[in-house]
């Protein structure tokens, strides 16, 4: 697709961090239009791989196929929220990326939790014997419940879900307000391997301060409502769950990652505070946003060529670079407009002043190196032109705050 898919005002909004209701509304349209393509790229390649399939995987999946489908029929708007839940694209992605016979089977398998909960969602409930040859039945957004008989009697009654299973059901935690959850259960929360070069793992729900995030989230939450209105409503329209990690990261800044496969969840460790989790969420909404839109509209081109950033001690490829100088340009944004804030606390306004003098230049530097690239698109120049105007914009607006 090309930047014709994207209206001028909402792609300038977009490189510029802007929040917009129309520009929301496109990053999700992009998100669902990505899971959907997917979606059927897994139904082909069952399809086409059919033969390879025993049996018994092969019915469930078209079982839960059927299940989606009805449940579409009665509420497709439900569905959808189902469907585009972060956890959804990671699991797409790794099923899809699975090597045939048992390694796909045992992720097909993953597809009848996801069409219990469009059911659920749906209104349509289902009822029956389900087999959860993993020996836990995962509901995206929802919760999880323990199998380890590997099957579970699902059936309602007035209108009432009713999961049986000896183990027991395990819900996932809504955050305040909005509709963001504490996801610290779903299985592809975070890849097997771990994030980063420390390989850090997912926080284990057994250890897992669920009072602790829900207090930081309902102060941050507020914090960035004070700063920014526009932005802490993009914030509770992206941001459809915080996924904690383990614990162990000594100084600085938490690890907060975000996975190309699962737009939408913010993946870090307990923040110190609530200003912390404020930059957690922009910084990391931000990488969403741009994943969302170079979907639609390509940025970059293949290259090799590698560049030094400020924030990051290994050199960077230009679409690493480009993501970094947009997630810093959204933080200096932010930090702007708490600085010159009246309704926030004084060491959130002398924090962000700070930050944004020692940051400021070090996004200028990743600009420059983007600008002279020629590793961007047509799209990706004219995206980078826009940023740099608004870097130049939050400077004068700085010095005129002196």
């Amino acid at each position: 697709m090309t930047s014709a898919a994207v209206p001028p005002d909402v792609f300038a909004a977009l490189a510029r961090t802007c929040p917009t209701p129309e520009t929301t509304a496109a990053l999700r349209a992009a998100i669902h239009a990505r899971r959907m393509l997917l979606l059927k790229a897994l139904l082909v390649r069952v399809e086409r791989q059919r033969a390879s399939l025993s049996p018994a995987a092969y019915r469930d999946f078209e079982d839960d196929w059927a299940l989606l489908e009805r449940a579409e029929r009665a509420d497709t708007a439900a569905v959808r929220g189902v469907l585009d839940y972060p956890t959804v694209g990671a699991w797409l992605a790794e099923a899809l990326a699975a090597g045939t016979g048992a390694d796909f089977e045992a992720r097909l398998a993953h597809l009848g939790g996801i069409a219990v909960a469009a059911a659920v969602r749906a209104g349509r409930l289902p009822s029956g014997t389900r087999a959860v040859p993993s020996g836990r039945l995962a509901l995206p957004g929802l919760g999880v419940l323990g199998c380890p008989s590997g099957r579970a009697r699902v059936s309602s009654r007035d209108g009432t879900l009713r999961l049986t299973e000896r183990a027991g059901w395990s819900p996932l935690r809504k955050l305040p307000g909005g509709t963001a959850v504490l996801d610290d259960l779903d299985p592809y929360r975070v890849p097997p391997r771990g994030i980063g070069a420390a390989a850090v793992p997912a926080a284990d729900h057994v250890r897992t301060e669920q009072g602790e995030w829900t207090e930081r989230w309902r102060l941050a939450r507020a914090l960035l409502a004070a700063t920014h209105p526009g932005r802490g409503a993009e914030t509770d329209a992206l941001v459809r769950a915080v996924v904690p990690l383990a614990d162990g990261r000594g100084e600085g800044l938490p690890t907060g990652a975000t996975l190309r496969a699962a737009p939408g969840a913010v993946l870090t460790q307990l923040p110190a505070d609530a200003s912390e989790l404020v930059e957690t969420l922009v910084h990391e909404n931000h990488h969403t946003k741009l994943a969302a839109l170079d979907e639609v509209v390509p940025l970059c081109r293949p290259g090799g060529a590698l560049h030094r950033v400020a924030w990051r001690s290994d050199p960077r490829p230009v679409p690493a670079v480009l993501q970094g100088a947009y997630a810093h340009l959204a933080l200096l944004d932010l930090w702007s407009r708490a600085a010159r804030a009246v309704a926030v606390p004084a060491d959130w306004r002398r924090r962000a002043a700070e930050r944004f003098a020692r940051s400021r230049e070090e996004v200028a530097e990743a600009l420059s190196v983007l600008r002279e690239s020629d590793e961007l698109t047509c799209a990706g120049r004219g995206f980078v032109r826009e940023m740099r105007s608004h870097h130049e914009r939050l400077g004068v607006a700085d010095r005129n705050s002196t």
